[in-house]
């Protein structure tokens, strides 16, 4: 009897032994998994920080490229040269004389030139005028010259005398012209003869003349 009851508890033992060492296993297969995840969970991080990093980078580009346009300067005096060229050949009854404004852009950097610009014209020996035109009405839009690029407008006007003997001669002559650029002060340049040397002259044998829009080639 005895040894069966003995027997009994060794058999009682060895079960709660194995149960025991069961739940362990488990315990530890659990263990094993939560460190995985975990170790997962560690290696996903720099990934997702870096993630993170490249959506900042890309904001960032997008501003610098949004702010980077800048606004072009206005053309002004200061960062300008202008050039006023006679016509090459006189007006006739079906043509005007077609002279020249041009606009060259003297800095490192593109300027623009928006508005109405306005050419005067003063003989002051004479004393007749000034005569002033403008491009209001032929076209004032903005008008963008590069760097070291120049922009032309045409001078259409009458150099021919028709009400008295002098053919050549006209009320209005003289060997410079006034230029103001939108909101600009303006500056007193000499006349050049059409080729671009000097010694030009604007005379004006009519109460008016016509400047046109700026175009840039």
């Amino acid at each position: 009897m005895r040894t069966r009851a003995r027997t009994r508890i060794a058999a009682a033992g060895a079960l709660v032994a194995l149960s025991a060492l069961a739940l362990t296993g488990c315990n530890s297969d659990d263990e094993a998994d939560a460190a995985a995840d975990s170790s997962a969970s560690t290696a996903a991080s720099p990934e997702a920080s870096s993630g993170s990093g490249s959506n900042g980078g890309s904001s960032s580009n997008g501003g610098g490229s949004s702010s980077g346009g800048g606004i072009t300067a206005a053309c002004t005096t200061q960062n300008t040269s202008a050039q006023f060229r006679q016509s090459a050949n006189h007006a006739s009854e079906s043509q005007a004389a077609a002279g020249s404004l041009r606009i060259t852009n003297s800095s490192g950097a593109a300027c623009t030139i928006v508005g109405p610009t306005v050419v005067t014209v003063t003989d002051e020996a004479k004393g007749s005028g000034p005569v002033s035109a403008d491009n209001s009405e032929e076209g004032s839009d903005a008008v963008d010259i590069p760097a070291g690029g120049t922009a032309t407008a045409d001078v259409m006007y009458n150099d021919v005398n028709t009400e008295g003997t002098a053919r050549l001669s006209c009320r209005t002559e003289s060997s410079t012209v006034k230029v103001a650029l939108p909101k600009d002060a303006g500056t007193t340049v000499n006349v050049m003869k059409a080729d671009g040397s000097p010694g030009g002259v604007f005379s004006l044998c009519a109460d008016s003349f016509k400047l046109g829009a700026f175009s840039v080639g």
